[in-house]
């Protein structure tokens, strides 16, 4: 399934970077719709790792923000943890934790009081780092 929107978020990429291209500066309905399709298809991309759900229309941002901590501590590892380890078992972001591991069960990575605490932590680690 994922291939499948790969694939489609390329394609919908290659439409937009042309109509960007050519000398009509006017956006109509169809960009808009392409560009709604793709925020969408990015965002699908994104929360493959986030067991909790995501509302409101903040939902891009912090799924977005979950995929750049993610890329990062599968590249740099995290303090204390082996980082073998991370890249063989990945991270899930659950509602009170972040995991290494596929679900709420495996080894921590760190541990939150609530969704809010889980995305704030994300938010100012990607800041700290200069991953914005």
């Amino acid at each position: 399934m994922l291939n499948k929107t790969q694939k489609r978020l390329n394609e919908v990429n290659k439409i937009l970077d042309y109509r960007r291209k050519s000398n009509n500066p006017t956006i109509d309905e169809i960009d808009i719709d392409l560009i709604k399709e793709r925020n969408d298809l990015q965002f699908k991309l994104n929360k493959e790792n986030i067991n909790f759900r995501l509302t409101c229309n903040n939902k891009y941002y912090y799924a977005n923000q979950c995929k750049i901590f993610t890329n990062h501590i599968l590249k740099h590892g995290y303090p204390y943890k082996d980082i073998k380890r991370i890249k063989e078992n990945g991270i899930t972001f659950n509602k009170y934790s972040i995991n290494i591991g596929y679900n709420q069960h495996c080894e921590d990575l760190k541990r939150f009081n609530s969704k809010d605490e889980l995305l704030g932590f994300v938010i100012g680690y990607n800041c700290a780092n200069g991953l914005n």
